[in-house]
């Protein structure tokens, strides 16, 4: 059977729904591994993201938390709010108390990734914490580390990610995914879902 990997995300501009794209395309690339892309529930009304000039959402279907179960691996995406996760990924996490209880995700494999507005706007704290909502679910959480290679020491460009993993810089909205973003981002679904297929594989 193939290896289910979810890229579980949400998007207010479309920066984060962009390297879930480059995810999806990365853990695609390996064999026996079958990726789904899901967007989290909006709690914002159409009028305030009117005011905000967010693009509408894409046709992504919205996944509900009983669904998190039928993955081997879960890659979870968000932009960050004062450093930490925005508000409609955590609300979609609070919602999760029923799989809390069963412990149904526990010993799946977790993956972060995320997007801040600037080069001190979160990009390890956003990740950092967000692990506890992996623990209290006792997920398995699996950084990218610096497997990324060269990439991850350039110095010369604005590089959004870390060894948490793929990340991007959406400034004021307007500066969109690099090139070596989206690379780290392709680089960061198949190592992740290699690493889900050798999990499952020893299951």
């Amino acid at each position: 059977m193939a290896t289910k990997v979810y890229i579980v995300y949400y998007s207010t501009y479309g920066h984060i729904e962009k390297l879930a794209e480059q995810i999806k395309k990365g853990a695609e690339s390996v064999e026996g591994v079958e990726a789904k892309l899901w967007q989290v529930p909006e709690t914002l009304s159409d009028e305030v993201l009117g005011k905000l000039g967010a693009p509408p959402k894409s046709d992504v279907p919205v996944i509900t938390p009983r669904e998190l179960a039928g993955a081997d691996g879960l890659l979870f995406g968000f932009p960050t709010r004062y450093g930490t996760m925005a508000a409609q990924f955590k609300a979609f996490i609070d919602s999760t108390g029923s799989q809390w209880r069963t412990q149904e995700l526990a010993g799946k494999p977790a993956g972060l990734f995320y997007s801040t507005g600037s080069q001190g706007g979160g990009q390890e704290t956003t990740p950092l914490t967000a692990i506890t909502q992996l623990v209290h679910h006792g997920m398995i959480f699996v950084p990218i580390g610096y497997t990324f290679g060269a990439g991850m020491f350039e110095m010369e460009k604005v590089r959004g990610g870390s060894p948490y993993g793929a990340g991007t810089y959406a400034g004021d909205g307007s500066r969109q995914p690099s090139e070596l973003e989206l690379d780290l981002a392709f680089h960061q679904g198949k190592y992740f879902a290699g690493i889900s297929k050798k999990l499952k594989g020893t299951a």
